[in-house]
């Protein structure tokens, strides 16, 4: 076998063997990425959250700093903590924003569960934040007022 052609049975052998290994991740991530469009696309934030399969109850575990009075809703400044053990992920949802669902963060194992995001705001609404650890959501949420609206107001 030349070297050539032994090059191309390699590129060819590897790309089908990998492939073969990504089928599986593929169709998963491709069914996680369907759960999450849904998500977003939802017009409430009770729609938002029954698509990613959430119910949140209020804790003083989840600590949302937002301002009082946001004079521009285009750039909201948001930060988000957890001390809830094992926070896997938290998520972002505005209440009267045309699309609720603003954004969600995988939390590593070990990670310190904290995220800091400017957000776009149409109205003054509440925000929520939610920190989901083994299978149950916890939330902070607090009413930040609008000037200025951001989403195309």
């Amino acid at each position: 076998m030349n070297v050539r052609s032994r090059r191309s049975f390699l590129h060819v052998a590897s790309a089908t063997g990998l492939v073969a290994v990504a089928g599986p991740v593929v169709t998963m991530r491709a069914a996680q990425a369907a759960d999450g469009k849904a998500a977003f696309e939802a017009k409430t934030t009770a729609d938002a959250m029954k698509a990613l399969g959430i119910a949140p109850a209020e804790s003083k575990d989840v600590y949302l700093k937002a301002p009082d009075i946001a004079e521009n809703g285009a750039e909201v400044p948001l930060e988000i903590s957890s001390n809830v053990p094992g926070t896997q992920s938290i998520a972002v949802f505005i209440d009267r924003n045309p699309f609720p669902f603003v954004a969600s963060f995988d939390v590593s194992k070990g990670a310190l569960p904290f995220v800091a995001l400017r957000v776009k705001m149409s109205e003054t609404s509440n925000v929520r934040a939610v920190a989901v650890a083994g299978g149950k959501a916890f939330a902070a949420t607090k009413e930040v007022k609008v000037t200025i609206g951001g989403c195309g107001a």
